[in-house]
């Protein structure tokens, strides 16, 4: 991640509620810090430095930030975009401190060719993210999952199919799917069109027509009874 470790300057900030809007229409983000059980600080920072910041830390990184000359290690715990316009809209940090676990959000990533796919099948992606806790050296960027083990349909993987590396613990249930083989669209499209065959259908037809064709014959019998 390219500055990632580079610090985050951030200014303090005395602008709240309605204010905030045009603080957000001049280039800026507002921000909050919880730090420690202490009053949360309320900053700023420019949305264009921001965003870059979110986008290569996202919720697991930590951070180095600076408000004046105070200094603060960080995690970012979440990030508010506008529905419409996708822009940032707040961020919230959490001061850390080193020698203390903290809990974070990390992405997964698969890793490895999908054999699945290679034969027309789909990968339903079930979880994208994790949540794990660690102290901050060991907090890592991504977690990775041996996807070539899709290869059949309803083929899975799982939490507990990931690798861990020494220090952390996953807290989301290791039995929950990160993904799926499952048919695509078009596979799935061409079973519904296939005409059903109900078992034992023709059977039914036949008895109902060898019922029809004695009763015929009954009738005719009986036809010629009358006759005579």
């Amino acid at each position: 991640m390219s500055d990632i470790d580079t610090p985050v300057k951030l200014q303090p900030r005395e602008v709240v509620g309605k204010g905030l809007n045009n603080l957000r229409n001049h280039g800026e983000v507002p921000a909050v810090i919880h730090n420690h059980g202490q009053e949360s600080l309320h900053v700023m920072g420019p949305e264009i430095e921001l965003l870059k910041v979110y986008r290569a830390a996202g919720k697991h990184h930590p951070l180095n930030l600076e408000v004046g000359d105070t200094k603060f290690l960080a995690l970012i715990k979440d990030a508010h975009f506008d529905p419409v316009k996708r822009k940032l809209q707040h961020i919230v940090f959490q001061a850390i401190k080193q020698d203390e676990k903290v809990e974070a959000e990390v992405p997964i990533r698969l890793e490895g060719e999908i054999p699945a796919e290679k034969v027309g099948l789909m990968i339903l992606r079930q979880l994208d993210t994790v949540e794990i806790e660690a102290l901050p050296k060991d907090l890592p960027d991504e977690l990775v999952v041996n996807a070539e083990k899709l290869v059949e349909l309803h083929d899975k993987i799982t939490v507990e199919d990931l690798v861990i590396p020494a220090g952390v613990t996953v807290l989301t249930d290791a039995e929950h799917p990160i993904a799926t083989v499952a048919e695509s669209r078009a596979m799935a499209a061409e079973e519904e069109a296939e005409p059903e065959i109900v078992e034992g259908e023709e059977g039914a037809e036949g008895e109902a027509a060898e019922a029809a064709e004695a009763e015929g014959s009954e009738d005719a019998v009986a036809e010629k009874s009358d006759k005579s």
